[in-house]
């Protein structure tokens, strides 16, 4: 699921693949989205983009003397589960494009396209950042921290770390792996109470004996979880992306989704992970015919108990099926 880093490498995408570009006409809506229509058409436009959180904002400015005249439009995505940038020959169109932005002759017809497989993502015609919202994890650190600490009172951080990680009002753009890549690199039981993880943060100080670089190692040596909250996204940007993503760039295992989890990404094992569930290969005993036979896999500690150890039969992929659209709706729920 596209978090912070994942929206700030957009932004960052939208703005160099648009460099330069001359868009032109109306903004185009794919019919099966029911998201709203844009009302935008101008002979010529630039397109440009900035993130904050887990929101992009889209601007489309105008040039000066295009037809017709029309002030400039700001668009806010929200990616949802699958949402993504891409800039494609308008010939050639990406399935699921269901917004698309056209350049102007002359040159080779291109499309950027917001691209979103399960729909889940959307855009608004405010152009404003969505007021609920607390600062940016990765691009307002200092404003993040003070919003945090200043505000431990409320009812959130009665509730286990790891929900109140997920609150976008305190941190905007963390979500489901961060936070935890957060709690392990710090050993914070993921159910230990908020309050009771942070209110520490305001009582520790550094000595003021300290000069300013032995301040600064011992900051970076020993990080508490809201230094994290920025440090790792920028990991992440640093990287082009999650862990998790299947666009990543660093070399990991081929990951294979669980029978009867295919397209849930927390059930997902590497060959690796596969082999080792499966255990030693036996031996067929002579006479007996080989034959494929379904593969015995080890199912996740979080999954539902009554489905240890069902065989790959339809009842199991039913309840797997099952408990994917549940954890599908938590994290729309959460976004």
């Amino acid at each position: 699921m596209p978090e912070g880093p994942e929206l700030h490498l957009a932004s960052r995408f939208v703005n160099e693949a648009c460099r330069g570009l001359v868009f032109g006409g109306c903004v185009e809506k794919s019919p099966i989205s029911r998201n709203p229509e844009v009302p935008f058409e101008s002979s010529a436009y630039y397109i440009s983009a900035a993130a904050r959180g887990k929101e992009l904002r889209l601007t489309l400015s105008p040039l000066p003397g295009a037809q017709p005249p029309r002030e400039p439009l700001a668009l806010i995505f929200h990616f949802g589960m699958s949402g993504s940038f891409q800039l494609a020959p308008s010939n050639a169109l990406p399935p699921h494009a269901h917004l698309r932005f056209y350049t102007a002759p002359p040159g080779p017809p291109l499309t950027l396209c917001f691209v979103d497989i399960r729909r889940f993502g959307h855009w608004d015609l405010s152009g404003e950042w969505q007021p609920g919202r607390g600062p940016c994890v990765l691009l307002e650190y200092e404003q993040f921290r003070e919003n945090v600490l200043r505000n431990l009172a409320d009812k959130v951080f009665d509730r286990p770390i790891c929900e109140a990680l997920l609150d976008q009002r305190f941190f905007n753009g963390i979500g489901n792996y961060l936070r935890a890549e957060i709690l392990y690199r710090l050993r914070i039981p993921p159910f230990e109470k908020a309050r009771t993880v942070l209110e520490a943060l305001k009582q520790h100080r550094l000595s003021p004996k300290l000069t300013l670089s032995q301040k600064i190692k011992a900051k970076l040596q020993n990080p508490d979880l809201l230094e994290l909250c920025h440090s790792v996204p920028k990991e992440v940007v640093q990287l082009g992306g999650s862990w998790t993503s299947g666009t990543q760039r660093t070399t990991r295992p081929q990951a294979r989704p669980l029978p009867g989890h295919e397209g849930h990404g927390e059930a997902f094992l590497s060959e690796q992970q596969l082999s080792s569930l499966r255990g030693p290969a036996s031996k067929t005993p002579k006479g007996k015919r080989r034959g494929r036979r379904p593969t015995q896999v080890g199912l996740p500690e979080h999954l539902p108990l009554e489905m240890e150890g069902a065989p790959p039969n339809e009842l199991s992929r039913r309840k797997g099926r099952q408990f994917g659209q549940r954890l599908l709706q938590t994290l729309k729920d959460k976004d």
